[in-house]
């Protein structure tokens, strides 16, 4: 088990693509604490935001992955394949999940304010998580960080 351990640890593209995730991770709780001039310690795990943390992950597992193994290598097909599929869903069915739920929650909290219940009668309701997927823009960033970390490390 502790050679299983220590290979994990020591394999160059998990600690490149686990760096440019933290590094991602970090930004984007910087750039929110900015924005709303509020620490959130959930940005620097959560999904969503500037810059996508899963885009810089996959894109630089595939960089890493390339300098390693090549770009002929069926490591890199799979690696670059991934990042495209990860990419794609963020901007896509992520995004408009998080979309989706924004209007929910809005729809819930209208229906509450105008409907006179015994507040011990309300249904618990739990707000719907919001920040799942990217804007281009902040897959963009993610590229961004995935290349430079990949080729800083």
């Amino acid at each position: 088990m502790p050679e299983i351990i220590t290979g994990i640890f020591s394999n160059y593209i998990i600690k490149v693509a686990a760096i440019a995730w933290l590094t991602a991770q970090v930004l984007k709780t910087i750039i929110n604490m900015v924005l709303t001039k509020q620490f959130k310690a959930e940005r620097l795990v959560g999904a969503g935001g500037m810059p996508s943390s899963h885009t810089a992950l996959v894109i630089s597992m595939a960089i890493a992955t390339a300098k390693q193994c090549g770009t002929d290598s069926p490591m890199f097909a799979i690696a670059a394949a991934l990042a495209a599929i990860v990419m794609y869903d963020a901007m896509g069915v992520r995004r408009a999940a998080g979309e989706q739920a924004k209007v929910i929650n809005r729809l819930v909290d209208e229906w509450l304010d105008t409907v006179n219940f015994d507040q011990e009668r309300i249904p618990h309701f739990k707000e719907l998580k919001e920040m799942l997927g990217h804007t281009p823009l902040e897959v963009i960033g993610g590229i961004i960080v995935g290349v430079v970390i990949s080729l800083l490390v």
